[in-house]
This record gives C-alpha cells, structure tokens and sequence, in this order.
C-alpha cells in the first residue's frame, strides 16, 4: 500500500513540474482562437443544416415518384 501511495506522490510532483514548463496562451490568443471556433462550429452547422434538407427534399421526390 505504501508503494501505491509513493507512486501516486511521486506522480503528482513530476505532473506539477511539468506544468511549470507549459507556454500558456494569452488572453488574447484565447479570445481569437474562441471566435475562430464559434465561427466554424456555426458555419459547419449551416452546411450540414443545407445538406439535410436537400436530402430530405430528394429522397421525397423520390419516393413520391
């Protein structure tokens, strides 16, 4: 058990050291990359939203037929 515990501990401070060493972006970078997202995310559900109800709209005209 005390191995287990060693390990864990162990673990920890190696995980705390290595964020030390991490180049955390800006407050500007991380506004710019959010917009560049939500933009994607919107423009992405537009053309699946477009590609549907074309689908849709064929597949009813064809099984109409």
């Amino acid at each position: 058990m005390k191995a287990w515990m060693a390990r864990t501990v162990l673990f920890l401070r190696q995980v705390k050291e290595e964020l030390t060493k991490v180049s955390w972006p800006g407050r500007d970078e991380v506004k710019a990359a959010t917009v560049v997202i939500i933009i994607l995310v919107l423009l992405l559900a537009a053309f699946i939203g477009v590609v549907d109800f074309l689908v849709s709209r064929g597949l009813g005209l064809f099984f109409r037929l």
